[in-house]
């Protein structure tokens, strides 16, 4: 395979702006503890895509040209509205240190495994100051670009302009960042700022259950992103939305009113609350030890569902 070092001016110069739904973008970014290291893509089109014609590449604390073994090629099919979520390959039970495997629960949302030797496969071990690049195989046609080109963030990229460690919160360091449902497209400007709450929400990767740390990716595997106009919930869908969110278990529910049953809904698939005949949009769930990734379920006289997640923090 063709390696294609991608320099910032050649990058900038040969930028090709796609539409809106009409490409593969970044959709979950996932920088857990030792080498807890996920992407998840999405591809908001109707046709499938062989994801063979992309490749990803890591751009290491402000570098703007990495070394060829940075860039790795995507392996497999993504069909349309769904993900491919690729994972670091450190699968061995026995490893340790650098070599430990990743947690079982991350493992089983794989649907490929990318850069199993560091040392000659150094792209997928991102640490929260890394560039992540998505592009056409073999060229400089950018789709998606993580962070900013160019910039060294210190430990993480943050929550306060200039974004990097000096103000703010931690974002990509020890965190997940979910797309919003509202984005449609990737990034294809590297050189700017990353405000990343602009577009992504923001998880610890990681929660305390009874003392045990337990991963903090229920979502990957699925996005939900209003590009997916073919569902035959789609007036109802693009009339609901949940604000905040995140949020702190309080929160409400826009268009509640068309539904006559509202289910909170765990990442094990447990149902934690249900609400029959709604007439007030506040849901509040707010308990200790809840935090983490829920689906609230929504269902009308006609049985359509619409499902919409929420992040309690």
């Amino acid at each position: 395979m063709k390696k294609t070092l991608l320099v910032l001016t050649t990058i900038i110069s040969s930028m090709t702006f796609a539409q809106d739904c009409s490409d593969l973008f970044i959709s979950e970014y996932v920088e857990g503890y030792g080498n807890n290291k996920a992407l998840e893509i999405y591809n908001p089109t109707a046709s499938t895509i062989d994801l063979s014609n992309y490749e990803i590449t890591r751009y290491s604390g402000g570098t703007t040209a990495p070394a060829a073994s940075y860039t790795v090629q995507l392996v497999g099919m993504i069909a349309p509205y769904s993900t491919h979520v690729g994972v670091v390959d450190k699968q061995d039970q026995n490893g340790t240190g650098n070599e430990a495997p990743v947690w079982d629960d991350l493992a089983a949302k794989a649907d490929a495994w990318y850069s199993p030797v560091y040392a000659t496969s150094p792209c997928w071990y991102w640490n929260g100051d890394d560039g992540i690049a998505l592009t056409k195989s073999g060229t400089t046609i950018l789709v998606d670009f993580f962070g900013k080109l160019g910039q060294d963030p210190g430990v993480s990229w943050t929550s306060v302009a200039p974004y990097d460690d000096s103000a703010g919160d931690y974002l990509t360091k020890d965190h997940s960042l979910i797309r919003k449902a509202y984005i449609y497209q990737g990034d294809v400007i590297p050189g700017d700022d990353f405000n990343a709450l602009l577009e992504y929400d923001s998880i610890p990767p990681t929660i305390m259950d009874g003392g045990i740390e337990v991963g903090n990716w229920a979502s990957l595997g699925t996005h939900d992103c209003d590009c997916n106009a073919g569902s035959v919930s789609e007036i109802n869908e693009s009339s609901v939305s949940i604000y905040p969110n995140p949020s702190n278990g309080v929160f409400s529910v826009k268009g509640i009113e068309n539904f006559e049953t509202v289910s909170v809904i765990n990442s094990l698939g447990q149902n934690v609350q249900t609400i029959n005949n709604n007439t007030k949009s506040v849901v509040n769930f707010a308990m200790n030890n809840l935090r983490g990734v829920y689906f609230v379920k929504l269902t009308d006289a006609n049985g359509t569902v619409v499902t919409k997640r929420a992040i309690i923090k």
